[in-house]
């Protein structure tokens, strides 16, 4: 009965085959997947940890990492860390106490102990969207910079003097994070454009609402910026909030532009210019490295780093037609 259930590993004969199914149709039978998984120690179940499900761009990954597992025959479980490193940790032990397949984690800045958790479970972990320096594992990420530097480079090349940055958090890891490196990016193309960055980098959290008060109190003040270059989309919905609301005219006194080009961007008013990467790539990307068992054996970081392109997406909030 087993080889019909696992298709193998010895072929069964076809008239053989259709009697067991005919048998384990009339008695009901369903395979018991606890005690597959304490005899083969694995079971068809891939954990991916993320920040927080509730924002866009952590949403549309997870779907589409669970259609890439579909297609494997997995299924996927999501918990989310709420950008604590205790909830991560959690995470981390109740997936790997399920001897799930394998983990697929978007981790913020991933502390010492996260990465000691992991060590201590020899779990096969890829890394998704970002690789944080605590850990020397598989990933599949985007070209975070670049991409900053596309949007930035965009919204210079309008003739506007400067553009202003809305970052992340005060305790946003320098290194590791996404968010750092699209400060980075914008960093370097205003650099690069022989412009200052001094007293143009505003501290906000990644969420449109805490970035729409934000927003508020930067486009209402005396210093307002020609043009903003948002870390995530949902900050740039949260600045085109405030600037209706201030009766601020987008694209026409404000520029705008975000980053991560989830679905949402082009339905805003105006269609947010924003840069985009390849998510459903990088989801059977990270699926098909975290079933691969080859992964094990050490390798160089070329071949244990898989790098997306970003592609800006061009719309009306950047005064594009």
């Amino acid at each position: 009965m087993s080889y019909v259930i696992n298709n193998g590993p010895r072929p069964v004969a076809p008239a053989t085959r259709e009697r067991v199914l005919a048998a384990i149709k009339e008695l009901g039978y369903r395979p018991d997947r606890v005690a597959q998984a304490m005899a083969s120690r694995r079971t068809d179940l891939i954990g991916m940890i993320v920040p927080d499900a509730r924002q866009p761009f952590f949403a549309e990954m997870a779907h589409a990492v669970e259609q890439a597992a579909a297609e494997r025959g997995k299924m996927v479980l999501v918990g989310n860390s709420d950008y604590r490193d205790e909830r991560e940790i959690h995470y981390l032990r109740a997936f790997l106490g399920m001897r799930v397949s394998g983990l697929i984690l978007v981790s913020q800045g991933m502390s010492e102990r996260a990465a000691s958790e992991i060590e201590a479970w020899d779990a096969r972990v890829v890394l998704l969207h970002e690789r944080p320096e605590a850990l020397d594992d598989v990933a599949v990420v985007t070209d975070d910079i670049g991409g900053a530097q596309l949007a930035t480079r965009h919204l210079l090349e309008h003739g506007h003097p400067y553009v202003a940055c809305l970052g992340g958090v005060p305790n946003t890891p320098a290194v590791g994070d996404p968010v750092a490196d699209h400060v980075e990016g914008w960093r370097r193309a205003m650099v690069e454009s022989g412009r200052s960055v001094e007293g143009r980098l505003f501290e906000a959290p990644y969420n449109r609402y805490d970035a729409y008060r934000i927003a508020l109190d930067i486009l209402s003040g005396p210093n307002r910026p020609p043009a903003i270059f948002c870390s995530t989309d949902d900050q740039a919905f949260g600045v085109l909030r405030a600037a209706r609301e201030l009766r601020i005219d987008v694209p026409g006194e404000l520029a705008v532009a975000g980053f991560d080009d989830v679905k949402e961007a082009a339905l805003t008013d105006p269609p947010l210019t924003t840069i985009s990467s390849d998510r459903p790539a990088m989801a059977r990307a990270a699926v098909d490295l975290v079933l691969d068992d080859s992964l094990r054996v050490a390798g160089s970081r070329r071949e244990r780093v898989k790098q997306f392109p970003s592609a800006l997406i061009l719309r009306r909030s950047c005064g594009c037609a």
